[in-house]
């Protein structure tokens, strides 16, 4: 009995401490949608150019990717393939673990899985939330997961992010305040907060968040390439199962109707 309660308690432990570093920063909701190929071939064009220098996708196949989200073979090895391989080849990058040893101070991830590991609210937060700290080796910070170990690879997109003050919407009790009056929305002044300094980013605002919606979107598919395949074979099973459910009561009442 006592090493099934320790070993459930070791079992839990891992999701506490989740949980508490996904409360240390509150998360920005995102809802993705794995039907739109257009979201889906945006965001495995950003993963490509922007995360495949250090993180590979070892689990999936460029081919398969190709497939699932409507891009042409010739189209894809011409746009998002670099690495000099084959169609039907993992999506592995050529930088060796001992290398990045040395110069990360850990491998980078793979990020195969990640969405399902972190969440999606977690993975569009945390690339959201990069700003300049020169304290740290690269430069930069990160609200989401404090001295983080990698550099901002989507600032030339969104960016100089600094911490600093900006005009924000009041809220009182978790409502959002407006002047009764204009119904225009009620700001001060708040410090410590993420400012993107003008003219430094290819993005606007709106449009980088756009484009990290898209790549989170990419990398949910990715954590789960038959997720939609497998929400349609469950809707057939529970019609299914709700179909024979009438036969079956109807059985059993001609079974039991003798019965008293």
């Amino acid at each position: 009995m006592k090493k099934l309660l320790a070993a459930l308690i070791i079992a839990v432990c891992p999701a506490i401490a989740l949980g508490n570093t996904a409360a240390a920063h509150p998360l920005d909701k995102v809802t993705v949608d794995l039907h739109d190929k257009a979201a889906l071939q945006d965001g495995a064009r950003t993963f490509v150019n922007n995360c495949m220098g250090c993180h590979s996708a070892k689990f999936q196949r460029y081919e398969r990717v190709a497939d699932d989200i409507g891009i042409p073979h010739e189209l894809m090895m011409e746009n998002l393939v670099f690495t000099g391989t084959n169609i039907g080849d993992h999506m592995k990058i050529g930088m060796q673990p001992e290398d990045a040893k040395k110069w990360f101070g850990a491998p980078p991830p793979d990020l195969t899985l990640v969405a399902r590991v972190r969440g999606n609210d977690w993975l569009y937060t945390y690339l959201r939330t990069f700003y300049e700290d020169p304290t740290r080796p690269w430069g930069v910070n990160n609200l989401v997961f404090p001295s983080v170990g990698m550099p901002n690879v989507l600032a030339n997109l969104q960016g100089r992010q600094v911490m600093g003050c900006k005009q924000v919407q009041v809220v009182d009790g978790g409502t959002k305040q407006y002047d009764p009056l204009t119904g225009t929305p009620i700001t001060h002044e708040a410090c410590d907060q993420l400012v993107v300094l003008p003219k430094t980013g290819t993005l606007s605002e709106a449009e980088f968040d756009e484009k990290i919606k898209n790549l989170v979107t990419f990398l949910d598919y990715s954590a789960n390439p038959v997720k939609i395949k497998s929400q349609r074979i469950g809707t057939y099973v529970l019609l299914y199962l709700a179909f024979f459910f009438v036969f079956a009561y109807l059985l059993k009442r001609e079974y039991w109707k003798d019965v008293h």
